[in-house]
């Protein structure tokens, strides 16, 4: 049996190692190609380009490699049907049952290989190539709306106040600028703007500089206005926003691990914020490198089928369908599960589950009647 273990793995991984690489080189020169039209604007170089584009390379591979598993398994399997080798295992003594377990542990690995580099290779190198584009540009715009959070805090008086923080851009060191914070009361009454040109996150705190702060008071005494302006050189302003949850507000979804997507859902909610979106990133995340078991079972059925009804190219070909279609199916589900507020883990599993399914319905109907 090791003698077969061996076997199977060599081919395999080898097959699967191949078509990654090629799918990473072809998303490489998509991804070069793209960033050319950004040379010589602020310092870009070519040079910069490629290192871009390489620091992109762990996402794709966390997106792409239960495809190639998937491709890969299928051309290992077809062509040792096609060259007979399967069968001859199979009169050696491998069942379909021991088949299966092979294969399971394979994936397994599959499986922990992905969620190695999705939930840490990857989120560092996505920070990296927008800290690069970041530094070369003098900073990151954060859209026509910049990135809104949510708070809560007591103010002087003991009130308790919600807090919407707005940011339109960051620097290169973490610094944010144009920031502008509104405060609203129980009765959901503005009470006090603040906006400063910069603000560094701290522990418990914000540290605002150039900050003016307009407050309407809710009961104003006699001959006071109705509005107070003051300019503040600098303002240590409390927050329970940390750099954490900043950074997750700040940066693209790719940039956070399964546990930073965990924590910003949950605070998310806590403050009665739109939360289903990173719910369902967080579950798909985690659920994300189980797919390469998915497709490990989904590619076994092949083996099975007859080498005259098919070549290996048409095997494949009927792989790469099968691997477009997940992922279509995925992204449709998650859109899906946003516009109808379903369940996140439903979501995210259902792909997974329906070629499951599938894959062991084609694996059993080929074993039993063929």
């Amino acid at each position: 049996m090791k003698t077969v273990r061996r076997l199977l793995y060599r081919d395999i991984a080898g097959a699967v190692g191949f078509v990654t690489l090629a799918f990473l080189s072809l998303f490489f020169f998509i991804d070069f190609v793209d960033d050319l039209e950004e040379v010589g604007k602020g310092g870009y170089t070519v040079a910069h380009a490629l290192l871009s584009s390489l620091l992109e390379a762990p996402g794709h591979f966390y997106e792409l490699f239960p495809i190639t598993v998937l491709i890969g398994t299928i051309f290992a399997l077809a062509r040792m049907a096609q060259s007979s080798e399967f069968t001859i295992l199979r009169t050696g003594g491998l069942g379909p049952g021991r088949a299966l377990g092979l294969l399971t542990l394979l994936a397994v690995g599959f499986a922990g290989l992905n969620f190695v580099v999705g939930d840490y290779v990857a989120p560092w190198s996505e920070r990296e190539a927008v800290a690069l584009k970041a530094g070369l540009q003098g900073g990151r715009n954060l859209g026509r709306t910049g990135a809104w959070l949510k708070d809560r805090r007591t103010r002087e008086d003991g009130s308790e106040v919600s807090v919407s923080v707005n940011v339109r851009r960051t620097t290169p060191d973490g610094v944010l600028q144009d920031v502008r914070m509104f405060e609203v009361d129980t009765d959901s009454r503005l009470v006090a703007r603040v906006s400063a040109r910069s603000a560094r996150v701290g522990d418990g705190f914000w540290l605002l500089d150039e900050a003016q702060v307009t407050e309407w008071p809710a009961q104003a005494s006699a001959g006071e206005a109705p509005v107070r302006e003051r300019q503040v050189a600098q303002i240590r302003w409390p927050s329970g926003l940390d750099a954490g949850v900043v950074a997750a507000a700040v940066l693209p979804v790719s940039t956070m691990s399964t546990l930073e997507l965990w924590r910003y859902s949950r605070h998310l909610a806590a403050q009665e914020q739109a939360a289903q979106r990173h719910s369902i990133q967080f579950w798909k995340k985690a659920l994300y490198p189980l797919a390469c078991l998915v497709m490990v079972a989904l590619a076994l059925p092949f083996a099975y089928l007859q080498a005259r009804r098919g070549s290996v190219s048409f095997k494949v070909f009927g792989g790469i369908m099968l691997g477009i279609s997940f992922v279509l199916l995925n992204n449709v589900a998650g859109h899906l599960g946003v516009l109808r507020d379903w369940t996140p883990w439903v979501v995210a599993a259902a792909p997974s589950l329906l070629y499951l399914l599938l894959s062991m319905a084609a694996f059993t109907w080929l074993v039993r009647y063929r």
